[in-house]
């Protein structure tokens, strides 16, 4: 049985109980009642899943779209982010496929000098810091693939809910209801369910970002580094081996007012991040290998997040409800913890509701909800 003992991060204090459910038995033959229903099959809603199935608790995923999405192409994993990913079971599979980083290098594109070093690792010893670029598409797959059948209702797209009693009602696009006696929104940064519990929009931060996947063999110019470049004026740019013939590489830019009518236009986008590589002390292969990269697949995304102190005074769990990963807490790449965090909330929450489901049968909801919530508040 996998060890869920994760400590909760420092801004997610949240928590979930839900009733055993009382329905009238007559309605219950001819409704879709779920025990746990998260919406949106990204990393924190699967992660949350598999963590649940683990524990033996029933889940159904509601996806929007028709199919697992790739969006972003990789995640930077550190440390936090293997010790959940182990947690659920499976972190060697994905290590299987994708090479540990041994350093940080921060170049300045415009002298191309040195400005800091991190050691992750030596290659010999104890990493200090397990870090790797995971391909998006590959985690998902590996926890998709651990759930029962049928556990992600793909083209699902909730467009309301509603309270009933103890339960939820979700309504679906296509004209659907089901109900559900506990929900976890898991649904990125537009969440349904966020704006559900109250949640003012993400902040823009005025900055925009492209990533990418590129095939790259030359190891003598990464060498299991993580490279960034800073341009200045809030450019700044980074490459990374998830494996040994492919690259990860993003750009992110605060764009003038001439550049922002190009903010949808890939071939723009394209010519501009092209442009800046070029005018600057970046190698030509590295260069090369961007220029290389499927940029139809590319779409240029605005980088939004929340303030950590927003999340103390807004209701970020109420009864059998809650959030997790971008739908909580969307962050800008500047720290690399997006996805760790995503799969620390699936973990602190699926110890949660493991306890509080299989354990305390306290019967007073909203009582328990705010009881976990002082609890973890002490733990952070």
């Amino acid at each position: 049985m996998p060890n869920f003992k994760i400590s909760c991060p420092p801004f997610v204090i949240f928590a979930l109980f839900f009733h055993r459910g009382v329905t009238n038995p007559n309605q219950a033959t001819m409704e879709e009642v779920h025990e746990v229903v998260i919406v949106g099959a990204g990393v924190s809603g699967l992660a949350t899943a598999l963590g649940l199935h683990r524990k033996g608790i029933r889940t159904l995923v509601l996806e929007s779209s028709d199919s697992l999405r790739a969006a972003g192409f990789a995640l930077l994993t550190w440390s936090n982010a293997w010790k959940a990913l182990d947690a659920l079971g499976v972190g060697d599979l994905l290590r299987q496929t994708h090479v540990p980083l041994q350093r940080l290098v921060i170049h300045s594109a415009i002298s191309g000098a040195v400005s800091q070093r991190q050691q992750f690792w030596d290659g010999r010893q104890r990493m200090q810091h397990e870090v790797r670029a995971v391909r998006r598409n590959q985690l998902l797959e590996a926890l998709a693939k651990e759930l029962p059948p049928n556990t992600i209702r793909f083209s699902s797209k909730v467009v309301s809910i509603e309270e009933e009693g103890r339960l939820k009602l979700l309504h679906l696009a296509d004209g659907s209801t089901l109900k559900t006696k506990a929900l976890v929104g898991s649904d990125g940064v537009n969440s349904v369910v966020a704006k559900w519990l109250g949640f003012r929009n993400a902040s823009f931060s005025g900055r925009w970002a492209c990533r990418g996947l590129a095939g790259f063999s030359k190891d003598y110019i990464l060498k299991h580094q993580f490279i960034q470049y800073f341009f200045g004026n809030g450019f700044r740019a980074g490459i990374m081996p998830c494996d040994e013939k492919t690259v990860y590489w993003f750009f992110t830019w605060t764009p003038t007012d001439q550049e922002k009518e190009a903010e949808e236009d890939t071939v723009k986008i394209r010519e501009l991040i092209l442009a800046r590589l070029k005018n600057s002390k970046v190698p030509k292969d590295v260069i090369e290998a961007i220029e290389g990269s499927d940029m139809g697949a590319m779409i240029p995304a605005p980088l939004k997040f929340r303030m950590p102190l927003h999340l103390l005074r807004w209701n970020i769990c109420k009864d059998n409800v809650c959030v997790t990963g971008d739908a909580l807490h969307p962050m800008t790449p500047d720290l690399g913890q997006g996805g760790c965090s995503a799969l620390e909330d699936a973990v602190v929450l699926v110890r949660c509701l493991a306890e509080r489901w299989l354990v305390l049968e306290v019967p007073e909801g909203e009582a328990a909800v705010w009881d976990y919530v002082q609890d973890s508040a002490k733990v952070c």
